[in-house]
């Protein structure tokens, strides 16, 4: 596959991060105050389990980008990152161990990279933000490697992970 294939791809992903949230917060919503059939049936370790395999995905394409593709990362997508990477880690490791306070170090990482993700997507519309001495020369801030449909980038999927997996990981407390 090409890069611009695998860009899409990304973008793809990111936006099916962005539904399942929509829908995760639709039935969460239909099913306070009701008998809905069918809420609680996902227990909080499969839970767990998708916001890994979200995170080893994230952490995946952003090493594909970096090592294969050979973009060059700009400080905020390290970052990015340094959130992400050991979130992945955590997250399989309470997985594998049944830790049901995995949530307590999954969210802040979460939150964190969501943050920064949400400032880095910023600084790709509003470059003066941080001025010229934000990033290298090499690999400004600003620049967008990808900008799929018109508004999808890097710090943009990398965000709709970071508030899935962080909308997950509080699921998975209530369900546990």
């Amino acid at each position: 596959m090409s890069l611009d294939q695998m860009l899409r791809l990304f973008a793809v992903a990111a936006l099916a991060c962005n539904a399942a949230l929509l829908s995760l917060a639709v039935v969460r919503r239909r099913g306070r105050g009701s008998d809905a059939r069918g809420a609680g049936v996902v227990g909080a370790r499969a839970l767990v389990g998708v916001a890994a395999l979200l995170a080893l995905g994230a952490t995946l394409g952003s090493l594909y980008l970096s090592e294969i593709a050979h973009l060059e990362p700009c400080r905020w997508c390290w970052f990015q990152r340094i959130a992400m990477y050991p979130l992945a880690l955590v997250l399989i490791v309470g997985w594998l161990r049944r830790d049901r306070g995995v949530h307590l170090y999954g969210l802040p990482m979460c939150l964190a990279g969501a943050a920064m993700s949400t400032w880095h997507y910023l600084l790709q519309h509003f470059p003066d933000l941080e001025g010229a001495t934000s990033c290298s020369i090499t690999s400004p801030c600003a620049v967008r490697y990808a900008w799929e449909f018109g508004f999808v980038s890097i710090p943009y999927m990398a965000g709709s992970v970071f508030v899935l997996v962080g909308a997950l990981l509080i699921l998975s407390r209530h369900r546990s």
